[in-house]
């Protein structure tokens, strides 16, 4: 049994936020949720916010229990890619990629 969260579209690049996520990754949930507050990067309160969202769908959806709960599975996909242009020497343009993120949560119970 597994519970899943997943976060779509974050302004955020993939690389920034898989820095974030691997301090969690096979964690239990409570331990989880303190580096996460105490883990001074950008990425954390979203990472968090999606690891209260992933616990709530295990305990109201699936009965799961949320002591024995860890952090199976998480990865940090890249999204749509918005382009835009920034002015430079010379009439020249130069391309700002601006990425965002899909991220995926996956939970489940130690036996």
């Amino acid at each position: 049994m597994e519970a899943r969260a997943h976060a779509r579209y974050i302004r955020m690049s993939p690389r920034k936020i898989k820095v974030v996520l691997d301090l969690i990754r096979g964690k239990n949930v409570n331990e989880a949720l303190a580096i996460l507050k105490h883990t001074p990067r950008a990425a954390a309160p979203v990472v968090e916010k999606l690891l209260k969202s992933a616990m709530a769908n295990a305990e109201n959806n699936h009965n799961m229990d949320v002591t024995k709960l860890y952090v199976a599975e998480t990865y940090a996909n890249q999204g749509p890619t918005l382009k835009r242009f920034r002015p430079r020497a010379q009439g020249r343009a130069f391309r700002i990629r601006k990425r965002t993120s899909h991220i995926t949560m996956v939970l489940k119970e130690r036996a």
